[in-house]
């Protein structure tokens, strides 16, 4: 399965969920090979930090003929992980087009509700061609204890796709594991950052597979 991490607002959490949600899965014992699509290539700086770990792989393509270049390379895969580019370049639309499943990580702010409308516009313009897309949004970086995420997934709902009951909460383990080319199951193993994006994972594999 080839998913795509996408929301056209920088600063949401792209990468730091792709490469969760990458290193996740290969603990599950799936072969999984990142993608970075984001010419800022912050995926391929995290990668150089780890000194490349074979284990998870991360290429660069950060054009608009990703959806005619992937095919060939997901080939030796189990899944795929793409760290779209933030805004709706010509890359989104490509990485739309190469994928199985969109997930769309928005932060607990009315701000960035109203910034997906561009992005579902060109998700809902691909399905008319490619009907299996699969589409959700994940609550990430909500603040412990407070309750504007229940008013924010009521505010997505009226995209009419799906949101994850899972949810990823703001935690300082995510930004200490960046530091180091890590993930927060090397620096934090038994913390809460591991179970939320175990939840997500699980609640992915559910909904989607």
């Amino acid at each position: 399965m080839i998913i795509a991490v996408l929301n056209q607002k920088g600063g949401v959490g792209k990468t730091t969920i792709t490469l969760h949600l990458a290193y996740g899965l290969s603990k599950r014992g799936e072969k999984v090979l990142v993608v970075d699509a984001d010419p800022q290539g912050s995926a391929r700086d995290w990668a150089a930090a780890r000194r490349n770990d074979p284990r998870l792989p991360v290429v660069g393509l950060d054009r608009p003929v990703l959806h005619r270049d992937l095919p060939a390379l997901a080939a030796d895969y189990d899944q795929v992980v793409i760290d779209g580019p933030p805004r709706a370049t010509e890359i989104v639309r490509s990485a739309i087009l190469a994928a199985d499943g969109i997930l769309i990580p928005v932060q607990p702010s009315p701000y960035d509700v109203w910034a997906c409308a561009q992005l579902i516009t060109l998700i809902k313009e691909a399905s008319v061609f490619k009907e299996t897309l699969k589409t959700a949004f994940l609550l990430n970086r909500k603040i412990v204890n407070t309750v504007i995420a229940t008013a924010v997934r009521e505010a997505l709902a009226t995209y009419q796709i799906p949101v994850l009951q899972s949810v990823i909460s703001q935690r300082i383990a995510f930004a200490e594991s960046a530091a180091t080319g890590s993930v927060v199951w090397e620096t934090d193993p038994r913390g809460k950052a591991v179970q939320e994006i175990e939840q997500v994972i699980d609640e992915l594999l559910e909904v989607w597979q």
